[in-house]
């Protein structure tokens, strides 16, 4: 068989399992907020149009709007002022193979329970990569925290003093564009910088310094604890919005079963 028969065959047969890293869309799920002086993400609405009655008899359907960074979601290079000239740097024209890569899962989980603020360090992906081998280049890196665990308020976790979510700082981000030139980065957060990471230097790094190398970001997962270290390989295509800077999308994982 050829290897898409044989990919096909093992779909069909369980030897390769799909695990769905999507949180479900609705209008209670948390979105970011920003100072009140900026524009501000919107979040989820849905209303309906007929739903076999009066206004349509046999068909049910709904509109529905949101902000491009809403829910589980992807971030394109043009989303960020440094990645602003990269070229096909917006969701349409990306081109589609970099929608399907492998991945690595770094598993920080105990440290993100113990310190809401853990910030991933390069030192802490070099003793992951003790364990578990180098990443390798245009791999998925994503960034296991449980935090998907968390709801409502409790996931955005904003206090006064600001949002206290994990996340990198800079050595990190700069280790894995520069040193292990990863495809991107995921999180389950809702951004894949740190809530404190506007005050590092620079200011929120993920963003700046993937978007400004031509990388990607996937915000907003789940099941990350149903991954192995390596292994897997993400599926994870956006809407194909004109001049998009994200979308919100459905991410899958392929695993061995």
């Amino acid at each position: 068989m050829s290897v898409l028969e044989s990919f096909g065959s093992a779909l069909l047969t369980g030897n390769v399992k799909v695990i769905d890293l999507t949180h479900t869309l609705d209008p209670e799920f948390p979105v970011l907020v920003l100072p009140p002086e900026f524009g501000q993400c919107e979040p989820f609405r849905i209303e309906e149009v007929s739903k076999y009655d009066e206004r349509g008899p046999a068909w049910y359907w709904r509109n529905f709007s949101c902000n491009e960074h809403t829910g589980t979601h992807f971030d394109a290079p043009v989303h960020w002022v440094t990645g602003k000239d990269v070229p096909n740097g917006s969701v349409d024209t990306i081109r589609p193979d970099h929608f399907i890569r492998p991945a690595c899962v770094m598993d920080f989980s105990k440290e993100a329970a113990a310190d809401e603020d853990f910030i991933l360090t390069a030192e802490h992906i070099k003793v992951w990569e003790a364990e578990h081998g180098a990443i390798p280049a245009d791999h998925w890196v994503l960034f296991r925290t449980d935090w998907s665990k968390r709801s409502g308020l409790e996931y955005a976790n904003v206090r006064e003093d600001g949002a206290h979510t994990p996340g990198p700082d800079t050595s990190a981000v700069r280790y894995l564009v520069e040193e292990r030139n990863v495809h991107g980065l995921g999180v389950e957060t809702i951004g894949t910088d740190a809530g404190k990471g506007g005050a590092f230097d620079p200011p929120y790094p993920a963003h700046n310094i993937l978007h400004g190398a031509g990388k990607y970001g996937l915000q907003c997962l789940r099941n990350l604890d149903q991954l192995p270290a390596k292994g897997a390989v993400i599926v994870s295509t956006p809407l194909k919005i004109k001049d998009g800077s994200g979308s919100p999308l459905r991410v899958l994982a392929l695993v061995d079963g």
